[in-house]
């Protein structure tokens, strides 16, 4: 495992998370799972986006778990991993990139200008993870957004809540399972890059054919869980 529990990047007294540390710790590791327990307040960009690259480069499975806040440039790195969770009081924070600036307008001018293409980075590092249009991604850094765990969850920033959180998907969670489901199902075909309309048609076939469903026609969430995988598969052939 590796932990991710100060601001990114070295400050003067040689501290803070820094993508040469996590290089070498992944080379410790090897090509072997790793886990990245996340609790920080950001930092350093640049130094964020070499950890997630760094992460995403990984031979093998990298899960994230974010404890406490993954803020400004540790949630760029928390998008980085295959399974991403959250506790259920835990928090993403996601914001446009910033500067300190001096000057006369026109300089400030050309450092608005020189930040586009570093905000642009970050919605598509969001829109990639999530599924999110990049103009409601660009938006919701225009704002700087706050995202709990359930809501992290809902719009696609985690994959689940941390085991000690998880919710008992038996008796009445079988509808809020079921629509979980549905979730990993868009998010899924969004990472494949196939359109919404096929997304919608899975879920029909799911619903009317899924063996086991109730007799309704409206599968559960382990028989939705259950076809994601094989219904994508059938999907990217088409």
């Amino acid at each position: 495992s590796i932990s991710v529990l100060d601001p990114i990047g070295a400050d003067p007294w040689g501290e803070g998370v820094t993508a040469r540390r996590i290089e070498a710790a992944l080379r410790r590791i090897g090509a072997r799972p790793v886990t990245v327990n996340i609790n920080s307040p950001g930092g350093d960009f640049f130094e964020g986006l070499a950890i997630y690259t760094l992460l995403r480069e990984h031979a093998a499975t990298v899960t994230v778990n974010i404890l406490g806040i993954a803020a400004s440039a540790a949630s760029v790195i928390a998008m980085a991993g295959d399974e991403v969770r959250i506790a259920r009081a835990g928090f993403l924070m996601i914001h446009n990139t910033w500067i300190m600036a001096a000057g006369d307008r026109h300089a400030l001018a050309e450092v608005c200008e020189w930040l586009a293409p570093f905000d642009a980075t970050a919605v598509d590092i969001y829109a990639a993870r999530t599924g999110i249009e990049r103009g409601g991604i660009a938006a919701m850094l225009d704002r700087e957004t706050w995202i709990g765990g359930q809501a992290a969850l809902d719009q696609g920033f985690a994959d689940s809540f941390l085991p000690a959180d998880a919710v008992d998907l038996a008796g009445n969670d079988k509808e809020t399972a079921t629509m979980r489901a549905e979730r990993k199902l868009d998010l899924l075909c969004a990472r494949a890059g196939l359109p919404n309309a096929a997304s919608r048609a899975l879920k029909r076939d799911l619903k009317g054919g899924m063996p086991g469903a109730a007799p309704t026609g409206t599968p559960g969430a382990a028989d939705l869980t259950r076809g994601l995988e094989e219904l994508l598969a059938q999907a990217k052939t088409l």
